[in-house]
Formats: structure tokens, C-alpha cells, sequence
């Protein structure tokens, strides 16, 4: 889960580069926030699968490789000023798996709680370009596969499915904000997830997945 930078991501020419990747003006705008699962490449299978149904879509890729919770809200807490003038119509949060790392990321359950109401909240003060509320969706992390991963062993796997999971689920329903459990899409096919980052055909049925949950909302983002 570490940094990458690639043509449709990162911080350093944020309004240029993404901008550049999908059409302005009429359609929707699509924040995508989370940490490497985000960066790797749903997004541009969701843009796709966007314009293949005839909705133009500026979808933005703020994953951010190796953040972890409490990384992305001082993210969001720094680039407020410029983050916020995206003025997305929808909010597709994804976030923590680098909470259940072993190593220093590690996260509590409380402390992972705190910092996901508080990145809700930030998104809460966004605006779409008709001044309504940004519509924010949750999404449930990945399973931790078995085998030899970096920085993320058998105590990890169990807090996904013990802890943070869960947590979303709760945080998603006190909030009234709708839950995509990206989580069952993997736990259907698991060779699509060898490792903590799926294959191609695994981003682009997340991408998939969120598309579902956008569907009734993309014809009338407000």
C-alpha cells in the first residue's frame, strides 16, 4: 500500500491532472477518496463505465497510496481550501486497510471511528455546483488474503472482518449514508484478490460495484 503516482493521480498538479481526465462542464463529478485501493484504478473503470451510459463524468482519483485513516483526514484538513472548489456531485469513501497494517500504521478500532466521523464531517461542508450537499457513499475494505503479506498478517485479516468492517457498516447507518460492501464483491470470486491488491478484472468490479449504488442517483446529481 505504498506511495504511487501515476497520469490520472496525485497531489502535485491535482486540478490539471485530473481534470484532464474526463470531460467538464454538463454530467457529474465523481471524488474518489481512499488510500492505494482507490489510486490503482477503479476510478477510470468507473469513468468508463460512466460514459459507456451515456453520463459524462469527471471522475477525481485522490487516492492516496499507504494512507491510513488518520493520514487522509489531515490530508483533507490541509487541501481543504483547493479540494473543496471540485464541487463533486458524489463521494465514494474507501478506507482501512492500512488501519489493520501490523507495523506503525496500525490504528485502533476507536481511534479509526474518530477519524472516519471526522473525515465525514469534512465532506459534509462540500458543495455540488448548485450548492446542494456532496452524496456521499462508505464502501467496505478488502479481506487480507492468506499468505506472506508485507506489513499485514492473521491479526490483520481478523480485524477486518471483526472491527473495521463493522465499524463502516455502523458509522454508515448512524450517518444515513449508504454502505457498498466492496468486501462481499471479492468474497464471491477470491481469486480475484490474491494478494491486498485485487487483479484488474477486481478493480473493475469494484468500479462495478460503485456504479450500482450511483445508478438511480447519475441522471439527476442536483
Amino acid at each position: 500500500m505504498r506511495k504511487r503516482i501515476g497520469c490520472w493521480i496525485g497531489l502535485g498538479a491535482i486540478a490539471l491532472s485530473l481534470s484532464a481526465c474526463a470531460p467538464s462542464g454538463k454530467g457529474v463529478i465523481v471524488f474518489c477518496a481512499g488510500d492505494s485501493l482507490t489510486e490503482e484504478a477503479y476510478p477510470l473503470f468507473l469513468r468508463r463505465i460512466l460514459n459507456r451510459e451515456g453520463i459524462p463524468a469527471r471522475v477525481l482519483n485522490y487516492g492516496r497510496s499507504g494512507y491510513t485513516s488518520g493520514e487522509y483526514l489531515a490530508f483533507l484538513q490541509k487541501n481543504k481550501a483547493q479540494l473543496i472548489e471540485d464541487k463533486p456531485d458524489f463521494i465514494l469513501l474507501q478506507l482501512g486497510t492500512n488501519d489493520v497494517r501490523t507495523d506503525r500504521d496500525a490504528t485502533s478500532t476507536a481511534k479509526f471511528r474518530e477519524n472516519m466521523n471526522a473525515i465525514i464531517g469534512a465532506f459534509r461542508s462540500y458543495r455540488t455546483r448548485s450548492g446542494r450537499v456532496s452524496r456521499l457513499f462508505l464502501a467496505t475494505i478488502l479481506d487480507i488474503p492468506p499468505g506472506d503479506h508485507k506489513n499485514f498478517g492473521p491479526e490483520s485479516a481478523r480485524r477486518v472482518k471483526d472491527e473495521i468492517n463493522p465499524a463502516i457498516r455502523e458509522i454508515g447507518e448512524a450517518a444515513g449514508i449508504p454502505v457498498v460492501d466492496q468486501q462481499a464483491v471479492f468474497a464471491a470470486k477470491p481469486a480475484l484478490l490474491p494478494a491486498i491488491h485485487p487483479v484488474r478484472e477486481g478493480y473493475r468490479m469494484m468500479a462495478e460495484a460503485w456504479m450500482k449504488a450511483l445508478r438511480p442517483f447519475v441522471h439527476n446529481p442536483g
